[in-house]
């Protein structure tokens, strides 16, 4: 603790008293060194804890060092990480860990320079690891500090600007423990994920209380102070699940920009004023050079990412002409082999009823396929097989 004294002293102590008796017990605080530390505070950005634990618990089982991650390919590390979201973050922490293999001899970096310099390493990525994992005297600063803090000391800034960001960052820097700064850094963060909440803070549960500008004077439903964010975007965007002897065609993402290395169905944005229907033929025309029969409408979902939201509108689909061309990885897959691919969060939204379709279009005793739908996820099948079933009356 280098500047404040006195009460704002008693305040740390009383905080870390806190954290030792209320703090969870989390996957990641069992392990402390850097790799465990690292790969949870990946995890953890804009993320729910409640959501991250299964998946550190089966990401870690998979790789259970960095020299493991280092080796696996990039598509089982997307794999492990399906439905997370921000997959970024997933090849930006692969990346890292072949640059510390080949780098650092498999060990990660403990200075702050170097281990900033890592693909996907922010200050805050930097400050939480190495503060709480190796030791360093670094403060943290996130929404979750950047709130108590602001109702602690009655920062009045608006906590989207890198101005009140910059200011809780100094005045964290002067009382942080030089003994145990991951120790300060974690009852921060834990005070503000459980008691100094967004709304409806407990604060008589609150260790800082006692001298909380905030709550001294009847504040914390103003503070901090929030800028207001842009309208998020809706985009609408047309899927062709094209399925052809029982198998659909799939195709991988670039692996830089949104969704990088994930598998996909071909499609895209629907113009101004343009039916979603005729969407998908003109994105496959333009994507793969072929001509499509829209069979039927499969399924229509949301998804939000952080920047914007879709409506996905998924068609089955059959090629009617011309041969698929794209300079793109793709494969034909059985229905059963979908789980084998990582896809976007939104496409899982769909999957079973894609699923459903691709297992029940079966071909007849002449060797016709069946694909004449009612309605989206239903197949009728020929009159001949729906009266060997009972399904129908023999007309007389």
């Amino acid at each position: 603790m280098k500047e404040e004294g006195g009460p704002v002293i008693d305040a740390v102590a009383r905080l870390l008293h806190w954290f030792e008796r209320n703090r969870r017990d989390l996957p990641w605080r069992r392990r402390r060194d850097l790799y465990a530390v690292w790969v949870s505070e990946v995890m953890l950005q804009q993320t729910r804890v409640e959501t991250v634990i299964p998946y550190f618990r089966r990401f870690l089982k998979r790789f259970p060092s960095l020299r493991r991650l280092a080796a696996a390919s990039l598509q089982d590390v997307l794999k492990a990480w399906e439905g997370l979201g921000y997959y970024s973050r997933a090849r930006s922490l692969w990346s890292a860990a072949r640059q510390v293999r080949a780098n650092y001899r498999g060990r990660i970096p403990r200075g702050h320079e170097e281990f900033r310099a890592l693909p996907g390493v922010g200050e805050y990525i930097a400050a939480a690891v190495l503060s709480i994992g190796g030791g360093l005297a670094v403060p943290v600063v996130d929404g979750n500090v950047l709130r108590v803090a602001c109702r602690w000391r009655g920062f009045a800034g608006d906590i989207r600007r890198q101005a009140t960001k910059k200011k809780v960052h100094r005045f964290l820097c002067g009382i942080l423990p030089q003994d145990s700064p991951g120790r300060f850094n974690e009852a921060l963060m834990e005070l503000g994920a459980l008691v100094c909440l967004p709304r409806n803070p407990r604060c008589p549960a609150c260790p800082l209380r006692g001298d909380c500008f905030a709550f001294g004077h009847s504040r914390t439903g103003s503070l901090p102070r929030k800028g207001r964010r842009r309208p998020v975007p809706l985009h609408r965007v047309a899927l062709a699940a094209i399925v052809r002897n029982g198998r659909i065609y799939i195709q991988q993402r670039p692996e830089r920009g949104h969704l990088g290395g994930l598998w996909e169905l071909p499609g895209g944005k629907c113009r101004a004023g343009e039916k979603p229907q005729d969407a998908v033929g003109r994105e496959c025309r333009e994507e793969l050079g072929a001509e499509l029969d829209v069979l039927a409408k499969l399924a229509e979902v949301r998804h939000a990412y952080s920047h914007f939201r879709v409506q996905l509108h998924v068609f089955m689909c059959r090629p009617r002409s011309g041969r698929i061309r794209t300079p793109r990885p793709h494969a034909w897959i059985k229905a059963d082999e979908l789980e084998k691919y990582p896809f976007p969060a939104a496409n899982h939204k769909f999957m079973k009823e894609l699923m459903d379709f691709i297992a029940t279009t079966r071909r007849t005793a002449y060797g016709r396929r069946r694909t004449v739908l009612e309605t989206p996820g239903k197949i009728k099948g020929s009159q001949r097989e729906r009266r060997r079933e009972g399904k129908v009356e023999k007309r007389s």
